[in-house]
This record gives C-alpha cells, structure tokens and sequence, in this order.
C-alpha cells in the first residue's frame, strides 16, 4: 500500500488584506453580509494545543513531537480578545464560544471567561457564553469555569467503547475521565450541556445507538456530525461520510423521533425530540441533533464568524485566508477603527463553501486546519 501524504499549509502565515483604510462605519447592531446574513456568533480560538490527536482534525503523523506551535507572544491575550469581543458585540454579537486546539490547555483561562462575562450587548444583555472541550479537563476545571461566569459547555466524544475512543483520540485516554467530566459540568450547573459525536464511517458509526441509549433522557443533548473536509491534514474522502439522514432513520428504528423546530435562526443543528407512544415529543427523554455540513448545507443561514488564536479573523470553517486584526489592535487602532475593519470584511462575505463542495467550479484552495480555527 502507497504511504499516505498529507500535505500541510501553515495558515498562521498566510497573508491578509490591509485593513487601516476601512472606510468608517459606526456599530448599528445590523451588520449583514452580501447575502443578508448577520453577525450573530464569534468562536474565539484561544490555543492552537491539543493534548489529543483525533485523526479528523489534529493527526499524530502530522502533528508530532516535532511540530510547531504559535509562540506565546503571538496568541493574542485576555485583554486583547476581550477588546475585540466588545466591538463584536455593538456589531450583533450575542454568543461566544471559546474553542481551540483545546481550550483548558489556555492558562488561567477562568480569568478570560470572567472578562467576556462581563460584556453586555447594547441593550444591557448578557452574552451566550459557552465553551467546546475534549472533556480530559473538566473534572478539575468545571467548577471554577461555573464560578468566572461560563454558562455552557459542548464535550467532543466520540464514542462509548473504550477501545475505539481511545483509538480515535489516539493518546490512550480513556472515555471514563471524559464522562466523569461532564458529570463534573452538570453537577456545578454548566449547562444544558452537549455532546459532539463526529461520525466517521468505517470508524465508529456502530458507536451511534450506544451513545443515544446512553444519553436519552439525562437532559444533555447529543449531536451527530457528519465527517468534514476541514483543512487537509485529516485526508478526507467523501465515503467515509455517513449521511446524517441515514443516522436519524438508524436511531427511529429503535427510538422513534419528532422533528422539532430551530431553537433561533443560523442554528447548525437540526433537531430531533425522542417520540412518546403517541409519536408526540416526550421531553422528558430529549432530543438529539444532527450537524449535515457536507449533505445539507446550512450557508444561507450563517451567522458565525472565527478569530484565530493570533487575532485572524475567518469568516467560514473552510475559508482558506482570514484578516489581520492583531495587527490592528498592536499597531495602536483605535475603536473606531478596529470597528471599521470588521464591519469591512463582514460586508464584504460571500463565503458558502457547503454549498458549492461538489458543484462544477467549487472552491479548490487548501483551507484553514479545524486545530487552529476551531470547530
């Protein structure tokens, strides 16, 4: 068999477009982008670590002992993230999520969590906190997450079966420790708390009814993502998607389902309540959704833009350049200027790679690696 080459663009050093000529724009709450979408939802990468190395996002072939991550002068720091955040949020902002690499990998990560916390949207709201992790880290981190101001959290698992799970994150970590983890997060009240499964045909797709009969009827919602080109390291191939129709109508067989509305507009999840006798949705039991980037694109209704650890700021999971604003906040921009340039680029977004994935003329560029933009 031919060894496997994957080829690797370091994105933290593509260039990005000059930004200080911004033409001024006061913050109105109403940025839409060309095709009307808002901007509702930053995911704020605040480490490019990870202590796992899952095939679908940060291979050990790839990155290994010998790998370079981003220096600590160029990540961004609490400050400088809190500070964009702001003008995020005059802009429409009403949820964050921190994400990584691993995001409890961040020192004093709790100190960050309780500066956003403070923030409130132009009509005095709270913000939608909430925080994507691998789980290794919860048991000793929950309650001091509850207590800066977190108010959610999403658990990436993949699997009931230890051997599986410890194969696809590929450190030997056990799912025990992950499990113990969000009973730590129920327990100091992060919640209602998630469960992200990606499903990775010919991997762990018999992991699919374990996981819903474990889950039904705790309270924690579990979500079933379809398998996604993000990047290049993780040598994606379209069989190896399991269509998300196809994990709905496995789980119906033996659980019937209801569908059920969108919580709010731009949600990536669509949604499935576990059915009474009456095929009527039984709170009581829950629900799953399922996350159909790849089968059943959700672009027209984006709303979430991506800040990188070093302050780029990316518009699409699969963008392949992002926006220099670090540069703007450590060159000495004021406000009124930083806000400019985000309401720039934002207007300026046409990205729908989802939808164009297998249309003639789709987009060929390599893109941004999951392990440094976040998912």
């Amino acid at each position: 068999m031919a060894e496997r080459v994957i080829p690797l663009l370091d994105q933290r050093h593509v260039d990005t477009l000059a930004l200080r000529d911004a033409p001024p724009m006061v913050a109105t709450g109403l940025l839409g982008d060309t095709l009307g979408r808002p901007l509702r939802d930053l995911r704020i990468s605040v480490t490019d670590r990870c202590n796992f190395r899952c095939s679908y996002c940060m291979p050990k072939e790839v990155f290994d002992k010998n790998h370079a991550y981003l220096p600590h002068a160029a990540l961004l720091d609490f400050e400088e993230i809190t500070r964009l955040a702001r003008l995020f949020v005059a802009h429409g902002v009403q949820k964050l999520r921190l994400t990584g690499g691993e995001p409890l990998l961040r020192k004093n990560i709790e100190v960050l969590i309780a500066q956003l916390a403070a923030l409130r949207t132009p009509e005095g709201a709270p913000l939608d906190i909430t925080l994507t992790t691998n789980g290794s880290l919860l048991t000793r981190k929950a309650k001091a997450l509850r207590d800066a101001g977190l108010r959610r959290v999403t658990v990436s698992l993949d699997g009931l079966d230890d051997a599986v799970f410890r194969g696809m994150n590929d450190v030997d970590f056990p799912v025990a420790e992950v499990l113990a983890g969000i009973e730590a997060a129920r327990a100091v009240g992060l919640g209602p708390i998630k469960v992200n499964m990606v499903v990775k045909r010919g991997t762990n797709e018999h992991e699919i009814l374990p996981m819903a009969r474990h889950f039904r009827g705790t309270g924690i919602v579990l979500r079933f993502i379809e398998y996604m080109d993000v990047g290049v390291t993780n040598g994606w191939r379209m069989d190896e998607v399991l269509p998300s129709a196809d994990v709905v109508r496995l789980i119906a067989q033996e659980m019937p389902l209801v569908a059920l509305d969108a919580t709010r507009p731009g949600e990536t999840a669509e949604r499935w309540g576990y059915a009474d006798a009456h095929g009527r949705h039984a709170p009581e039991l829950g629900e799953i959704g399922v996350i159909s980037s790849v089968t059943n694109a959700f672009c027209q209704d984006c709303n979430r833009a991506r800040l990188s650890t070093e302050g780029k700021l990316y518009l699409c999971l699969f963008a392949s350049r992002g926006h220099d604003l670090r540069a703007l906040l450590r060159e000495g921009a004021d406000d009124a200027a930083i806000t400019s340039a985000i309401g720039a680029i934002w207007g300026q977004r046409t990205d729908r790679y989802s939808e164009l994935r297998n249309t003639v003329g789709a987009p060929t560029q390599a893109r941004v690696e999951m392990s440094y933009i976040g998912g």
